[in-house]
């Protein structure tokens, strides 16, 4: 009891700026890792071909569903317990914990159930081409068996970080992501499995930082104490998961309709583009996960301080979040730049690869600098429970201005429209953010 009270001390009155950075480095490191894990695996299936590269693109948008439920069950019940636990409601905590990891472990199951059973059209549906349809295959079986423990993953990383546990949720990831990038390495290289082997190598991975995110919740290391006698059967607490979750399920969702509908325009000019286009979401991620780590450690900073009605120490650990975060993004968005052309090559080493992805890489850093203002009120809205302004400003960055734009600029400028679809998605959705924001801390911080 006496490290919750000093856990519940530190998220409430330690100073914000340690705060957050202590809160932070472990987000940052475990995106970091990720996502040259991303690059890594890129990098080894590009030696098999520009289609197996491609492949990759197409098993990341079917990530993203996975992803979506996972971040929805996870974040919608880390936003409900960081308010709880600033109020001192354990218990009712622990009931939303238990209640999320059941829910996201069942919805995994069975959305991977279902894929299976239609794996051809579902590939098509991702925007393969023939060409990139075996490879996709190969690839995508193994994700969907181990397809529930993915998404109760993304769950239990996402609980953790909610109750300022951010480092136990660094080791898990970090600890898959390394094994991943040696898995490769063994299954598709000395064992000679090609793509099927990262898919392989993926799965063993994920199996491993599950068990390692469970830990500190089967021993007692957390203020949450899920069980199975705990799950609520309460149509209410379901729905208020499901609801405050909805934003990450909108957000996830609509990036992964947005990278099937990116895939399937792309494809209209070959594999190349596919490829190109996929490497270029990769790197750009990069080149976010720095700011996307730092917004991860303000969310249960936002939570606990709204839980315990703190307004004035939200809005200044909002204002320390965007600032740190504009400047993360502005000075790798200006490296990444200036060296596109250089790193699209790295990921492979196809004239016509690079030639697409370098304009577009290009064009996703300057768009870059609207990004940070966007993603942290994003995340404020959510850790603090307004679910509806939460949910369209998601939607907007994610999806319902990219997805138009896409099939609009395709339209108009072919390939060229496609590689600015993006950045200019994220020049519109920057005026209703700023709008979110103000009305936000004129109602709640004066």
């Amino acid at each position: 009891m006496q490290s919750t009270e000093i856990q519940l001390e530190n998220m409430l009155h330690e100073p914000v700026p340690k705060l957050l950075i202590r809160l932070s480095i472990p987000t940052v490191v475990s995106m970091l890792v990720s996502n040259l894990y991303n690059l890594v695996d890129t990098a080894f299936v590009g030696t098999v071909g520009t289609s197996a590269s491609g492949a990759v693109g197409i098993v990341f948008g079917f990530l993203s569903i996975l992803q979506a439920i996972g971040f929805m069950m996870g974040q919608g019940a880390g936003s409900i317990i960081s308010r709880k636990l600033g109020a001192h409601d354990f218990e009712n905590a622990s009931t939303v914990a238990s209640t999320a990891l059941f829910l996201s472990f069942s919805t995994g199951l069975v959305t991977g159930g279902i894929c299976f059973i239609f794996l051809s059209p579902l590939i098509t549906l991702l925007g393969s081409t023939p060409t990139i349809a075996p490879y996709a295959k190969s690839y995508i079986t193994y994700i969907l068996a181990v397809a529930p423990f993915y998404v109760c993953s993304l769950t239990l990383n996402n609980l953790l970080r909610y109750e300022g546990k951010a480092f136990f949720s660094m080791i898990g990831l970090m600890t898959g992501a390394i094994l991943n990038i040696f898995g490769d390495m063994l299954f598709m290289f000395v064992f000679k499995m090609g793509v099927a082997g990262a898919g392989l190598s993926t799965a063993i991975s994920q199996l491993v930082g599950f068990s390692i995110l469970l830990y500190p919740f089967l021993m007692g290391k957390t203020m949450c104490k899920p069980s199975f006698q705990k799950i609520s059967r309460r149509g209410k607490d379901i729905f208020d998961i499901v609801t405050t979750g909805l934003p990450s399920l909108l957000r996830q969702g609509l990036n992964s309709v947005a990278a099937i509908v990116l895939n399937t325009q792309a494809s209209l000019y070959g594999d190349a583009a596919v490829a190109g286009m996929s490497i270029v979401s990769r790197l750009f991620f990069f080149v976010l996960s720095l700011s996307i780590g730092i917004g991860q450690g303000f969310q249960p900073i936002g939570g606990f301080c709204f839980g315990s009605r703190d307004f004035k120490r939200l809005k200044k650990a909002f204002r320390f979040t965007v600032l740190l975060c504009q400047v993360i993004v502005m000075a790798g968005g200006a490296y990444v730049f200036f060296h596109a052309e250089y790193l699209v090559g790295l990921l492979r080493e196809d004239s016509e690869v690079i030639r697409i992805g370098t304009r577009a890489l290009r064009l996703q850093c300057a768009a870059g600098i609207f990004l940070p203002l966007s993603m942290a009120t994003e995340m404020l809205l959510q850790s603090t429970g307004k679910k509806v302004p939460a949910a369209l400003l998601a939607s907007l960055r994610s999806g319902l201005i990219f997805i138009p734009m896409l099939f609009i600029l395709s339209h108009l400028r072919g390939l060229a429209g496609i590689q600015e679809a993006q950045p200019l998605s994220h020049l519109l959705a920057f005026i209703p953010t700023v709008l979110f924001s103000v009305f936000f801390f004129k109602k709640h911080a004066g």
